[in-house]
């Protein structure tokens, strides 16, 4: 794909997760990276990923918002789904926070499209973040980046990007419900 001047609001999860997925769109697109993850527990933990990522953006020169820690967001949204398996309904609606947030900003700073980098993991299901990502399309009115980033090895060019950055990896998604599984 040839280079545009769209301005791209692209959700990331965390450092490792963006290696891969910045790397097929910062060609494309002018790309802006969020940091909007009130999932990840502990809270010393969620920092740890934060400083990671913005670490690792400062690197490649990739523009990035932030928001705080808003533990409680999530833990509200998902109240009554703790116990479910990881790719049940208690993600579908942390995708949906964290999507609906991405879409919401994209819309009030005038970017052109939003995405999330959440499709590299094999840990999450895309046809629900693309389920998601196209109900907030048309609740926004903004385009949303509907891509499998785990397509043409993405999860594996991850791994081997995170070894060229020397990037901490975590072992869980985030929340404290999916560090035992």
């Amino acid at each position: 794909m040839k280079k545009t001047n769209k301005k791209l609001l692209l959700h990331s999860c965390c450092a490792p997760c963006s290696t891969t997925v910045i790397e097929r769109l910062k060609n494309q697109y002018l790309i802006t990276i969020l940091f909007y993850n009130p999932n990840i527990e502990p809270e010393a933990e969620y920092l740890k990923r934060k400083e990671e990522q913005i670490n690792l953006l400062k690197k490649l020169k990739i523009d990035y918002l932030d928001i705080d820690y808003l533990n409680e967001e999530f833990k509200n949204i998902i109240k009554g789904y703790e116990n479910e398996a990881e790719k049940g309904r208690r993600c579908y609606y942390c995708f949906n926070l964290r999507l609906g947030k991405t879409a919401e900003i994209a819309k009030e700073k005038s970017f052109d499209l939003f995405g999330t980098t959440l499709s590299v993991s094999p840990h999450k299901n895309i046809e629900v973040i693309n389920e998601i990502g196209e109900i907030l399309e048309k609740s926004y009115n903004i385009e949303y980046l509907n891509i499998d980033f785990k397509t043409q090895n993405g999860y594996q060019r991850s791994l081997e990007l995170s070894i060229e950055y020397k990037l901490y990896r975590q072992n869980y998604c985030g929340c404290q419900y999916s560090k035992g599984e």
